[in-house]
């Protein structure tokens, strides 16, 4: 499956190359107000519907959402024509003039099984865990912007770990990270980055003290 991760371009009227999942950062949608979409005054989510259906591919698009004055992080996900769904930051650090999430985004998008992670939700390992579990071919991880080398080390950490290729959009940088631990990273407006869906399992056994199976003694 075939990843194309724009960095830098708004998603009205772009060209897409060939692939079957294109990943656009924070600045593809901007800012949406649902209640204009609601009315028509706006039209973002359909345009990211209809390029999908132009390019027959799925489409994953960060974005500020606001509803009652209430502002998220979030993403669109779109799939040959249909808007999939929206999902939220769940994490909000410090004071963050955002309002929280609730639940993951999972989605499957043109045959393929989508993780989301958006922004904070990278600093907390339950994400991926949880998503791992949920059986997803691949994670999606969208920042608005990328200030030091942690989120490279983490997307490389929890590929590894959980089995997962994570493919993250941050600011103007593309990064893809292999379950084998090899990273790959890209300036470039638009980079392409291919996953081959393999599925690696070991057996892992553990000691626990306690849980007794032994019979209970008759009193």
């Amino acid at each position: 499956m075939v990843f194309g991760v724009v960095c830098n371009g708004e998603l009205d009227n772009f060209s897409l190359p060939d692939c079957d999942l294109a990943v656009f950062g924070f600045g593809g949608l901007g800012e949406v107000d649902f209640e204009r979409e609601l009315s028509g005054e706006s039209e973002k989510f359909e345009n990211a519907a209809r390029l999908s259906q132009k390019y027959n591919c799925g489409i994953v698009c960060g974005c500020k959402t606001v509803s009652r004055g209430l502002v998220r992080k979030s993403v669109a996900v779109a799939d040959r024509g249909k808007l999939l769904g929206i999902s939220d930051m769940n994490h909000v650090l410090d004071g963050e003039q955002f309002k929280s999430g609730v639940g993951l985004g999972f989605y499957k998008v043109n045959g393929c099984k989508i993780g989301l992670c958006i922004e904070n939700d990278l600093l907390f390992p339950g994400t991926f865990e949880a998503l791992s579990l949920c059986g997803c071919n691949a994670v999606v991880a969208i920042l608005e912007d990328i200030r030091d080398n942690i989120p490279p080390l983490l997307i490389r950490a929890y590929s590894y770990l959980y089995g997962v290729p994570v493919v993250m959009c941050a600011g103007k940088t593309a990064y893809f990270a292999d379950v084998s631990g090899a990273v790959a990273s890209s300036v470039q407006d638009v980079s392409l980055f291919e996953i081959t869906g393999r599925n690696r399992y070991h057996i892992v056994t553990t000691r626990t003290r306690g849980i007794s199976t032994e019979e209970k003694p008759d009193y």
